[in-house]
């Protein structure tokens, strides 16, 4: 974020948004604030609070995008959450702060793989000396420990015994004599696993079992809370299990090389990082807020995930501790960026109190056929590159021409003003349609270029257009 100012910000994010000005200028706004926010000391930084953004547009119009786009740029702890989803608390249902403990998990996971990648050459030396070590002749391996006897032992206060197991077929080195040809041994072993010679042996090592032992428990707090994990609360009491496994050498050097990763990292150290970049730097985008808008007066009777989700949001965005497994969690500095239709609701119809949690109000435009013409052909992901790399794979050249695009986006156009307006999801329905027969034939065409203009649009799709019913259906 040191490089990046606003207009930037913007231009980074016109590589996949067509439009919409006024929605990238406020969050980019918005994002070079904290990084602002971060620069200052003292009370003065506490003081300063994120100024949420409420987004308003019809669906399809790059809302959505836009803050998922953000995310990336900030690299930071991202969350979507359908506001739809909750209800209030005391019925039957996820809880407004299970999107606090998302949020927090999500970090966890991303400061978990940085960590990883920073000692990922260490693990994977550790991983093939571990292979070299069981591909080495006349080597001890050790019984392991049985879950049980491990327990005993414990109780008993004496550790427990394991006894050497010599390899099948080979004697037990004896003396210091042999260390040096044992050791040259393990080294050319292991230059003929860098060098990737023996990637498809088969050999045998044994892995982490995945599962603890879990109980399931049943209490007032969210589902994501429920339950205890033996393993952690025992501690060094109960053993992690582990299990045999027969992989190629190629397998084995990844599944080792991420456990030896795994013990290489500090996990408090990853969770108080991630705890920390989720109340600094985290964004929570909530959409479908025009759904939870409205009274509880309406004639529809109690609506538990309207009115009584507005008011449990409303400590969340203004600001307080959610309790997490990773421990507490402040909401004070989170952005959170709102998205709704508003259709048959406007923003005047949540309550006040909500309303001005969100200060900053940015209306989307809708899309218009020349828009539909670059998102098509301007965006680094657009669905016509996207399009040419899926078919480009079975050995599949396509190529659109300029009337094929306009005849596209007319028929878009065209089925959006005479059914739902969906924006540029319409786009996906119609090249889905569209490439219908080359996708499925591809493998037998290939190699082949298919061009897609203007007439060969009207072939595919003129049958459906022609049809009003049809149209609703299919397009």
């Amino acid at each position: 974020m040191d490089d990046l100012t606003p207009r930037q910000i913007v231009e980074e994010l016109d590589k996949y948004i067509v439009g919409q000005d006024k929605a990238k200028r406020a969050v980019a706004v918005a994002l070079r604030n904290r990084y602002r926010r971060q620069q200052l000391s003292g009370e003065i930084r506490d003081e300063v609070i994120p100024k949420n953004i409420l987004m308003i547009g019809p669906t399809g119009v790059g809302k959505t995008e836009i803050a998922r786009r953000l995310s990336r740029l900030a690299n930071a702890p991202f969350l979507k959450v359908e506001a739809t989803k909750f209800t209030e608390v005391g019925y039957v249902g996820r809880d407004v702060d299970s999107m606090v403990r998302d949020l927090t998990e999500i970090a966890v996971r991303m400061v978990q793989s940085e960590k990883i990648e920073e000692v990922e050459e260490r693990a994977r030396e550790m991983a093939l000396d571990e292979i070299a070590a069981i591909m080495q002749p006349g080597r001890r391996r050790p019984r392991p420990v049985q879950p049980l006897e491990a327990m005993a032992a414990f109780l008993s206060q004496q550790p427990p015994q394991a006894e050497p197991q010599e390899a099948e077929g080979q004697p037990p080195s004896e003396g210091d004599g042999e260390g040096d040809e044992v050791e040259r041994i393990r080294a050319r072993l292991r230059a003929r696993l860098e060098a990737g010679e023996l990637d498809d042996r088969v050999i045998e090592i044994e892995v982490e079992e995945s599962k603890s032992p879990f109980v399931q428990i049943f209490s007032p707090a969210g589902m994501e809370e429920m339950g205890m994990n033996l393993q952690d609360m025992l501690g060094g009491m109960l053993p992690r299990g582990r299990r045999k496994r027969r992989v190629t050498v190629r397998e084995a050097k990844e599944i080792l090389a991420y456990q030896r990763a795994q013990q290489l990292i500090d996990m408090d150290q990853v969770v108080s990082e991630a705890v920390r970049r989720a109340e600094e730097s985290g964004i929570i985008f909530l959409d479908e807020m025009d759904k939870i808008a409205g009274r509880e007066a309406a004639a529809y009777g109690p609506q538990v995930s309207r009115e009584g989700v507005q008011r449990d949001i409303l400590p969340i965005v203004e600001g307080s501790t959610v309790m997490t497994k990773h421990g507490p969690v402040r909401t004070d500095h989170v952005l959170f960026i709102a998205a709704g239709a508003f259709h048959a609701s406007k923003p005047s119809d949540l309550i006040p109190e909500l309303q001005g949690r969100f200060p900053l109000r940015v209306e989307l435009d809708s899309l218009t056929e020349a828009d539909f013409v670059r998102i098509l052909t301007e965006p680094q992901n657009s669905l016509i590159r996207q399009y040419n790399a899926l078919l480009g794979v079975e050995g599949i050249e396509l190529e659109f021409t300029e009337d094929g695009v306009a005849e596209i986006t007319k028929i878009a156009r065209e089925v959006n003003d005479a059914t739902e307006d969906i924006g540029a999801r319409r786009l996906h329905t119609i090249m889905e349609r569209l490439l219908e027969d080359v996708s499925f034939s591809a493998p037998e065409m290939r190699p082949a270029k298919v061009t897609v203009d203007a007439a060969y649009v009207r072939e595919k799709l003129s049958d459906i257009m022609k049809d009003t019913d049809l149209t609703r259906y299919i397009l």
